[in-house]
């Protein structure tokens, strides 16, 4: 194991922050990196990671590791020291209010047009073409401040990688994960070995999140030059949500470890038999058919659905409970599906989301995340 310190731009003198890389395996023969806890506030990653590093280093002890896998157990330094008051607020930046895990680096027009005149018939030759301009790009890349410093880090530990997994998980929730239609069939054994409920499929939901800022980079290449050269997808990423944010604990990071070494045995990372493939719980469905399920009016919420439940159209979710004039207000969702997450809150303001439900149908376009 090698372990490597990245030095982020630093707010003030006298503060200091640094991203740390544990790197496993041989250099050749390629790549996977593996993240956690982008969002700072969203911990079974950290644990999850934690355990993987264990068992990695067991592994490269024993000689069975076929590929570099790079682990970046904590990658957000800077949401990780925001608490205001007892109360973590990793999601945001507060200096920017920007999302942690939204407008990373977008360099496609600029490698594109460098790269025209040197593309071939060769796709192995195209793809080391794209990843070598893809991490000069990102070198040369200015960060102006300590948010743009740790996302460009992220990015070129990561730029490479023949697959990327960012874990996460939501407030309340079971877990599932985002990828692209076109990753779906090598994320699908994941998918069976997690035990997810729902896998939810979009090319480009907006935002340019850190999972997307690699797929989007190689599909948008294949529109450009796909007609006149071949270029490989040279990177898929994964988006995991491990249930919620209370869940933090060593039997489910245990699990979730084995579940994503055994995926990486199937993949061929790891030398041996992986597992049988457990069934698929829920098909995948389109990001686009997810119902954010929102309060018309503020008061005390209280849920009578919970996450894993499928519900059909227009089940009762929630009531939404006026203390002061003893209104109680019905909250429905309008399409059948699995209800996947919901909020922590308890008290909703007028026009909150409290629910997600993964239906079946696309309705939904344009930016298709969370704030």
């Amino acid at each position: 194991m090698h372990h490597k310190t990245h030095d982020l731009l630093a707010p003030v003198p006298g503060i200091a922050r640094q991203i740390h890389s544990f790197h496993f395996g041989p250099r050749a023969g390629g790549k996977i990196y593996i993240q956690a806890s982008l969002h700072a506030d969203e911990l079974p990653g950290m644990l999850v990671a934690w355990h993987l590093k264990q068992r990695l280093a067991e592994l490269e002890t024993q000689g069975l590791l076929r590929r570099e896998i790079v682990l970046v157990p904590v990658a957000n330094p800077v949401g990780l020291e925001q608490v205001l008051m007892d109360v973590p607020l990793g999601r945001y930046e507060m200096q920017s209010g920007e999302n942690f895990n939204r407008r990373f680096v977008d360099l496609t027009d600029q490698i594109g047009d460098q790269i025209e005149d040197h593309l071939t018939q060769d796709p192995q030759h195209n793809l080391d073409l794209i990843r070598e301009y893809l991490r000069r790009g990102l070198d040369a890349h200015p960060a102006a401040t300590p948010l743009q410093s740790q996302r460009l880090t992220l990015q070129r530990l990561a730029c490479d990688a023949d697959m990327v997994l960012d874990l996460h998980c939501d407030f309340e929730a079971v877990e599932h994960l985002y990828t692209t239609p076109e990753a779906w069939a090598q994320v699908e054994p994941l998918s069976r070995y997690l035990g997810v409920q729902a896998s939810l499929l979009a090319t480009d939901s907006g935002g340019q999140s850190f999972d997307e800022c690699f797929t989007l980079v190689w599909w948008q290449l294949q529109q450009r030059f796909g007609k006149q050269f071949p270029i490989p997808m040279g990177s898929f990423s994964v988006t995991v949500e491990l249930r919620g944010q209370g869940d933090v604990s060593h039997p489910l990071a245990q699990a979730d470890c084995e579940a994503i070494l055994q995926y990486l045995t199937r993949f061929g990372a790891i030398e041996g038999e992986p597992a049988p493939l457990p069934p698929l719980l829920y098909p995948a469905t389109p990001l686009a058919a997810v119902e954010p399920v929102a309060t018309p009016l503020g008061g005390l919420l209280v849920f009578h659905v919970a996450p894993g439940e499928y519900l059909e159209a227009g089940q009762l979710v929630a009531e939404v409970i006026d203390p002061l004039n003893d209104r109680v207000t019905p909250v429905r969702n309008t399409q059948a599906g699995l209800l996947y997450a919901r909020s922590l809150r308890r008290m909703a303001s007028a026009g909150m989301v409290i629910a997600h439900v993964a239906g079946r149908e696309a309705y939904r376009s344009g930016y298709l995340l969370s704030p």
